[in-house]
């Protein structure tokens, strides 16, 4: 027999996934106008979704492994891996921290479940990530790395920076309501979480082993490496999975309750 509080919880569920299929298709279009909005006016539209990791990937690469004397000839593939990663961490997080304010205008005129518009932001930067995919290909033949069967390991990470961003998105754009400096704020921290993530050194080149749980205190770090590892046909860390599913799962959790519980709020701070 379920307790009252079970039923509730089932009936919140219920309500919460029939809610989110009626206005699924307000979600579709949400993200192909945030694509469209993106490139409205850029001259190379979506082909800068493929030059600017190639340009940062080759500038990244001559400092790190020509003047520093550092990589090796994969090495490019190994900045590439980290960096796209990276990049739609940052921009969807961005994204996702601006929507409710982006679309207060909407969100007074017509009810609309709020949650679209953070997952609209998010989901329009993981297609432009998607695309952006296309020159990592392109770098493992140029630079002859051979994958395995492991690569199709690589959709884990992949659903796991996802569900990240979801969940990181969702806590910020719930607190830059109310806190507008968050957006200065985030893009401090956005750097330190570059500079943990091991973007374009490894570890060991630097004998940092002994603080590998400076590291892990990151939560994008374990989820490169697991993409790593299966880009470059390793078999995933066990390890590093579970971190990773922590962070992305707990951050979605923590996410959706305190937007839940903050946003009927947000009409008097919008």
């Amino acid at each position: 027999m379920l307790t009252d509080k079970q039923k509730g919880i089932g009936f919140s569920l219920n309500r919460v996934i029939s809610n989110f299929k009626k206005y699924r298709f307000l979600l579709v279009e949400l993200v192909k106008k945030d694509i469209k909005l993106k490139y409205r006016r850029s001259y190379l539209g979506i082909f800068w979704t493929l030059l600017e990791p190639l340009l940062t990937t080759i500038v990244l690469t001559f400092v790190f492994s020509r003047l520093l004397g550092r990589g090796t000839e994969s090495f490019p593939v190994y900045i590439l891996t980290g960096r796209l990663l990276y990049t739609f961490f940052a921009n969807s997080t961005k994204a996702a921290m601006k929507a409710i304010r982006t679309n207060s205008a909407m969100i007074k005129k017509v009810y609309v479940p709020k949650y679209i518009y953070p997952f609209a932001s998010v989901l329009s930067n993981f297609v432009i990530f998607l695309i952006s995919l296309i020159i990592l290909f392109v770098a493992l033949l140029v630079f002859h790395v051979v994958p395995n069967w492991h690569i199709f390991e690589a959709v884990i990470p992949l659903i796991m920076v996802l569900i990240l961003s979801l969940g990181v998105g969702m806590i910020l754009a719930t607190m830059a309501v109310f806190f507008r400096d968050l957006e200065y704020l985030w893009s401090v921290a956005l750097m330190l979480v570059m500079y943990t993530s091991a973007i374009f050194y490894q570890i060991k080149d630097l004998d940092l082993e002994e603080h590998a749980w400076v590291f892990n205190l990151n939560p994008l770090f374990n989820i490169i490496v697991n993409f790593r590892d299966a880009v470059f046909g390793n078999p995933l860390n066990l390890q590093a999975v579970l971190i990773s599913a922590a962070y992305s799962l707990g951050s979605l959790l923590i996410g959706t309750l305190l937007f839940y519980k903050k946003q009927d709020k947000f009409f008097l701070n919008i």
